[in-house]
């Protein structure tokens, strides 16, 4: 059995920071608080995630790098389902979730102080997903979702040539973060990891900036949508209905949503340009959608295909049996509809997430009608949220347009039970902490569960 040393045993780039402290619990004597305690959603197993009262962090790493961050705002996403699932590899009893999050600054370690954004003990701030050096090959670059130095996982190295870097509450996959669904976090390297919230962007707003906004531009950027092309967009969720958002921004001239829920209606009245197609309702996904874009050559077709939805999500018989009897990690039949759709010479991009393979992909079209297959990785929240912030306060991106409910951290057990069954028409959730202030002029008032 290996252990979770022997996971990160080789440090390819050294001077990597502490790892695998996904609960300061675990070793409160090293990591946690003697006397103080915080609330945090734990995985316990597949399908089982638990509030419950754990040690504060303190500071600890040996670079002085660390910051204490108070959690005035959290949320669910997607992925974190993926957790909840059991899709998601080296998951451990009692790992704090959660890898979005805002706060105030509570304690910064000796080495942070000086840092980039000039934030100070008692500033608003977010936190980027993944955990960055700054220095690293990738970080001086600003992409800092492949961060050499945060994760130092053998696993990952072993499956994919090279790790992600480190992010926050997912897994020790990825480093093994305690992560910030919780009301206390412990931001490594918060130098270079936080970004500082600006009064005119509440926290309603500012927390997206670690996550959402970042995945669907990089997303819509990466793939390259342009002047006059018609997207296509799987999974109606957050990102895709900011995918959406942008893709206009970018000059698309149609944007075609794919789902097969209450979500496509609500992207609809967000942004009454998007069409929408409920995959439930054809046979065909690719025929149906040629059928819908005829004006562009004679087979119609996409020009641009956008995954967010994720690989877990198989849509045939056949690739759900294979996905249950372990013969492939992930299902092909969202990303074959995908290259389907596009016409030749088109480009298919995907943000969903995917763990490891998958059966049964159609490469032949891929390579003989010259299909450019993006994968978009990780984003580098750190080379867009600057950029993005400045676009939320000159109102040209309103990330409120997603956000369907605000609830309490003390509900957040129920919330990922609902928002797992797509009930409730949660789409995107604000949860509060004790330390959030009311609700911002605009902002869903709170529901309780």
């Amino acid at each position: 059995m290996t252990s979770t040393s022997d996971k990160h045993r080789n440090v390819q780039s050294g001077d990597a920071i502490t790892q695998d402290v996904s609960n300061p619990s675990k070793n409160r004597q090293r990591y946690g608080h003697p006397t103080e305690t915080m609330k945090a959603l734990v995985w316990k197993g597949k399908g089982d995630v638990r509030l419950i009262e754990v040690a504060k962090p303190i500071l600890f790493d040996d670079n002085k790098r660390d910051v204490i961050v108070r959690v005035t705002g959290t949320t669910i996403c997607g992925s974190d389902l993926h957790l909840l699932h059991g899709a998601i590899v080296q998951c451990e009893d009692g790992d704090i979730l959660g890898h979005e999050f805002c706060g105030v600054v509570e304690e910064i370690g000796e080495n942070a102080k000086n840092n980039p954004s000039g934030f100070k003990v008692g500033d608003r701030v977010v936190a980027s997903f993944q955990i960055a050096c700054g220095e690293c090959y990738y970080c001086t670059q600003k992409l800092s979702s492949q961060c050499e130095k945060t994760n130092s996982n053998e696993t990952a190295r072993g499956m994919y040539g090279e790790q992600t870097a480190g992010l926050f509450g997912y897994s020790h996959f990825t480093g093994g973060f305690a992560g910030g669904q919780a009301e206390y976090v412990r931001v490594p390297n918060g130098d270079v990891n936080l970004l500082p919230l600006p009064d005119n962007v509440p926290d309603e707003k500012g927390l997206f900036l670690s996550d959402v906004l970042a995945t669907a531009y990089h997303c819509v950027v990466d793939t390259g949508v342009r002047e006059g092309d018609i997207v296509g967009i799987w999974g109606a969720g957050p990102i895709g209905q900011m995918c959406a958002d942008y893709a206009f921004m970018q000059g698309a001239s149609r944007v075609i949503m794919v789902d097969n829920n209450w979500r496509l209606q609500y992207v609809k009245t967000k942004l009454p340009k998007v069409e929408t197609l409920d995959f439930s309702t054809t046979n065909d996904v690719p025929s149906t959608l040629r059928q819908m874009t005829k004006e562009n050559g004679v087979n119609g077709g996409l020009n641009v295909a956008l995954e967010c939805a994720a690989g877990e999500y198989a849509k045939t018989p056949e690739q759900t049996k294979k996905l249950a009897a372990s013969i492939a990690t992930d299902t092909s039949d969202i990303v074959n509809e995908m290259i389907r759709s596009v016409k030749s010479f088109g480009r298919c991009g995907v943000t969903g997430v995917y763990v490891g393979s998958c059966d049964d992909f159609n490469i032949g079209s891929v390579m003989e009608r010259g299909i450019r297959f993006f994968g978009n990785g990780q984003a580098p929240v750190h080379m867009y949220w600057e950029d993005l912030l400045k676009k939320i306060q000159a109102k040209d991106i309103d990330p409120l347009k997603m956000v369907s409910h605000r609830c309490k951290l003390e509900d957040i057990e129920t919330i990922y039970k609902r928002f797992d069954a797509r009930e409730d028409g949660l789409q995107k959730i604000f949860i509060q902490t004790r330390f959030s202030e009311p609700p911002s002029a605009g902002t869903p008032q709170l529901s309780v569960y």
